[in-house]
């Protein structure tokens, strides 16, 4: 450290840069011992951190970045979306259901980035934007698969009715990607999913994955 640089914003961006290395978070403990600081210390930084959701902590206490890192450039979001979207693209058309790219934004599954299929007479409208429970749909059930290492067929979660009435739902983990927790999924008006939709989904988040890292 030089006389000109502060002590507390170098924690901080050291905070956010041990916490973008770690795909599961980071609890006040584990950052005191990596920073080499006591844990009011870290108490603190994480306190300012959470204010301008930069950070954000989940239900067992282990921190993580939050969506205010996005959200620091414009074109940030942008770009996460462009990444994303030849491969949109290409699961709505395959399977003629709407595609998403969902990110968690604290306990809610937020989607960023959807596509419609242009050749189906009627699918489910779902804008990106759109909220909901990490614990309800298929995008949200996704990336606690992943989170709690159960990963069996890729993370892949199928859903029926969780959110719209006569919907169902499929959406496989992204793996892989730093600092990021998400999933690609699709929604579309039917009582099953068909078998052939899963392993589609699941290839696009791992397209996704390649194109966020």
């Amino acid at each position: 450290m030089t006389a000109e640089t502060s002590q507390t914003l170098d924690r901080g961006l050291r905070v956010l840069k041990l916490l973008a290395d770690t795909d599961h978070g980071l609890t006040v403990t584990e950052l005191s011992n990596k920073l080499g600081v006591n844990r009011t210390v870290v108490y603190r930084l994480l306190a300012t951190l959470e204010q301008h959701a930069l950070v954000r902590r989940d239900i067992g206490g282990r921190a993580r970045v939050g969506l205010g890192v996005l959200r620091l450039g414009r074109q940030v979001h942008p770009l996460v979306r462009e990444a994303a979207l030849p491969a949109l693209r290409s699961l709505a058309e395959d399977v003629g259901a709407t595609a998403h790219l969902t990110l968690v934004d604290g306990t809610e599954a937020l989607a960023v980035a959807v596509v419609e299929p242009t050749w189906t007479d009627y699918h489910v409208a779902y804008r990106a934007g759109f909220r909901h429970p990490l614990d309800r749909g298929a995008a949200g059930r996704a990336i606690l698969k992943a989170r709690q290492g159960r990963l069996q067929d890729a993370g892949l979660a199928l859903t029926h009715g969780e959110l719209e009435a006569g919907a169902s739902g499929a959406a496989a983990p992204l793996l892989g990607v730093s600092g990021i927790e998400g999933s690609v999924g699709v929604v579309m008006l039917s009582d099953t999913v068909s078998e052939r939709v899963g392993p589609r989904v699941i290839d696009a988040a791992r397209e996704v994955s390649e194109a966020l890292r």
